[in-house]
């Protein structure tokens, strides 16, 4: 009850520093920013509260984001010269992928058509609908393959809230957690999403975070998100862990 009652702070003022590994701010190719320029007033946007490295992460969904390493390196470089014509040579990007786990994911896998965070992260996600019937068997080749799974929003798959040691046993199989920024609100995704998110990083299951930020109303959702100090207190670490991991 006393948690109920605890003073909150604004999440964005202690954000600075942090590397967004999980965001859609490349032009043109998902859901995410449409243009250059809505790329650009995302990052102008994040850069108000210290965030000016990020790693960009586009959608590779079979059917409906068929993205290739091609084209997200060609986005990316559209992007690089628009931060350099707007005088942003700071702002750190780098590219990589949210992959689906879908029907095509283990052809691109073998293929070696996948884009991994750094060198050997790969994020992935699954529908929001049903868990990927292939999960368990991509999840093995991603290891066999040298790369380290990192499950994107795993609070955000619904069905799994009533079955919370699934959390549990995706964690004893080596696969990373990174958690929404925003899921640390109720208004982004509802208040089940925010209630795991936190028993998440109560629990210490949480290894990184990210924004997956799509647009402007998201960004400027975030810039309201208000978080307890136990909360927060479990937080910082895990951003220190994303920093130190992938700036």
């Amino acid at each position: 009850m006393f948690s109920f009652f605890q003073k909150k702070v604004h999440l964005v003022d202690h954000l600075h520093g942090l590397v967004d590994i999980h965001n859609h701010i490349l032009p043109g190719i998902d859901d995410g920013a449409k243009t250059v320029d809505d790329s650009l007033d995302l990052i102008k946007g994040f850069s108000e509260f210290g965030v000016t490295n990020f790693i960009c992460t586009p959608h590779i969904m079979h059917n409906m984001y068929d993205n290739t390493p091609n084209t997200i390196k060609k986005a990316y470089e559209q992007l690089s010269i628009a931060l350099g014509k707007n005088g942003m040579e700071d702002t750190g990007i780098a590219y990589a992928a949210e992959h689906m786990i879908d029907d095509n994911f283990e052809q691109i896998l073998e293929n070696r058509e996948v884009m991994p965070l750094g060198k050997d992260y790969l994020l992935i996600e699954m529908s929001y609908l049903q868990p990927s019937f292939n999960f368990n068997i991509a999840a093995e080749k991603i290891t066999k393959a040298k790369y380290f799974p990192i499950l994107a929003h795993p609070e955000r798959y619904m069905y799994f809230h009533g079955k919370y040691g699934k959390y549990e046993s995706m964690k004893s199989k080596g696969i990373l957690f990174q958690l929404n920024l925003l899921s640390l609100t109720s208004d982004a995704y509802g208040s089940g999403v925010q209630k795991i998110a936190e028993k998440l990083l109560n629990d210490g299951l949480i290894d990184f975070v990210g924004s997956d930020i799509h647009n402007t109303r998201q960004l400027n959702l975030l810039r309201e998100v208000k978080v307890s100090k136990s909360i927060l207190d479990k937080l910082l670490p895990v951003m220190e862990n994303t920093i130190q991991s992938f700036y």
